[in-house]
């Protein structure tokens, strides 16, 4: 898809984890990325799988800006959310440099200004990380 990611999620520079958006609407988003040198948490030739947290959280922030973007126009003030885990599951130990990562993000929830996500990060089909979020956002 051809989508502006910095119009969606706040994210810059080495903090911006996601590379393209291969799916986005109002419930859902699928994101890919791939491990660089210059991701947080970078140790020699890999990266811990505890990043996969922010990954589907900005996986999840697409869907959720999409949204924003749609209804509201472009938000000049750059509002983010509260992000808290509330599980997260880990299937791998290191997550190599190089590796493309499909996210999947999916709101179970949705009230008010809170919602939950469940988000899912596979490498070569295999599940690397599930992850879910609560997310809250102030009122505007």
């Amino acid at each position: 898809m051809d989508i502006n990611i910095e119009e969606l999620i706040p994210h810059r520079d080495r903090m911006k984890l996601v590379d393209e958006v291969i799916e986005v609407n109002e419930q859902t988003a699928a994101t890919g990325a791939t491990v660089t040198a210059n991701w947080p948490m970078f140790e020699e030739d890999y990266v811990n799988p505890i990043v996969l947290i922010e990954l589907i959280a900005q996986t999840a922030g697409i869907s959720l800006g999409w949204t924003e973007l749609k209804t509201k126009g472009i938000n000049p003030e750059g509002k983010g959310w509260l992000v808290g885990i509330k599980e997260a599951a880990f299937y791998l130990e290191k997550i190599p440099l190089n590796s493309q990562i499909i996210t999947d993000s999916k709101k179970v929830f949705d009230f008010d200004n809170y919602k939950e996500i469940r988000g899912i990060a596979r490498i070569k089909g295999e599940i690397a990380g599930k992850v879910t979020v609560q997310v809250v956002q102030s009122d505007p």
